[in-house]
């Protein structure tokens, strides 16, 4: 007899405490069950079950057999739901969460492009820079920016960017040029609120030291695209990444403050909830946004 449906019907009954009940969750006939487990108890030369005309109860053989029999069934179905799942067509709405500025100039596009080649699947995309609590919110995916804090989500990374002080012309003209860190003290800070380090930025000089600036400029924002048009309109210098930069300073609407210091890396990633074989739409999601990436190169430019 089948080995894996020995090992069922005898974990049914030990779950069930008799043949009967066993037999009813299986969908099989009591004298089915019977034979299994007769079976079994022969090939292993062991009696795994104490029987009376009450109850059935597992020996102490039975107990420990128990224990690893139902991992080789957990792990056999397992193995069955990921075959599945990998074979599975996506489908059905998928609900992201995304930053708006990197939203806006680099997930739509794969969004689209994604759709038309996932025509099954919708996507149901908000654009918000707080971090959203995935499960209680209801969303599949996150695309997240920067140092990740601890947690139990699933995380790929998609690719990199960096951040930039910039000011405009005008400002720097009006104001002068920081010639180092310090300087910053005396200029216009306008400031990102969502940062994890609040209101500070942590700088760190081309020769590694790392410093702490106080931003307390006359505007605080919860989005880069709002600080950019504020920079670009001479309001002060801001610390912006550089996926919503480019046509800004190609185009002389803004410069680079401070050049000479390093620039942090700010890590991009697709984050989900745990599970041990994601949805296939989620999954396909997943690898489609990080071949997108790739063959895009740096986005840092």
């Amino acid at each position: 007899m089948d080995r894996l449906a020995e090992m069922e019907a005898f974990i049914a009954v030990v779950d069930q405490g008799g043949f009967t009940d066993a037999a009813r969750k299986l969908g099989i006939s009591k004298s089915a069950i019977s034979k299994h487990v007769s079976s079994l108890e022969a090939r292993l030369g062991a009696r795994l079950l104490n029987r009376t005309t009450r109850r059935v109860s597992p020996t102490e053989i039975g107990l420990a057999y128990y224990d690893k029999a139902g991992r080789v069934l957990s792990e056999a179905g397992d193995a069955d739901a990921m075959v599945t799942s990998m074979q599975s067509e996506p489908r059905g709405e998928l609900r992201l969460s995304v930053p708006v500025g990197f939203g806006t100039t680099h997930v739509s596009e794969a969004v689209a492009e994604f759709l038309l080649q996932y025509p099954e699947v919708s996507i149901h995309m908000v654009m918000d820079d707080r971090f959203v609590e995935l499960v209680s919110e209801g969303f599949d995916l996150a695309i997240r920016i920067g140092n990740l804090p601890d947690s139990s989500l699933r995380a790929r990374k998609l690719g990199d960017a960096t951040g930039l002080l910039v000011a405009s012309p005008d400002y720097l003209a009006r104001r002068g040029t920081p010639e180092c860190i310090e300087d910053l003290a005396d200029h216009d800070l306008l400031h990102y609120s969502n940062l994890s380090t609040g209101n500070f930025w942590r700088l760190t000089t081309e020769t590694g030291v790392e410093k702490q600036v106080r931003a307390g400029g006359k505007l605080t924002a919860n989005n880069g695209e709002a600080l950019l048009r504020a920079v670009e309109n001479g309001l002060g210098i801001s610390h912006v990444p550089t996926f919503i930069l480019r046509d800004s300073i190609e185009k002389g609407r803004t410069v680079e403050v401070l050049p000479k210091i390093r620039k942090p890396e700010l890590g991009i990633y697709a984050v989900y909830p745990p599970g041990r074989f994601p949805q296939p739409k989620l999954r396909a999601f997943v690898e489609f946004m990080a071949a997108h990436f790739k063959k895009q190169g740096d986005i840092i430019w």
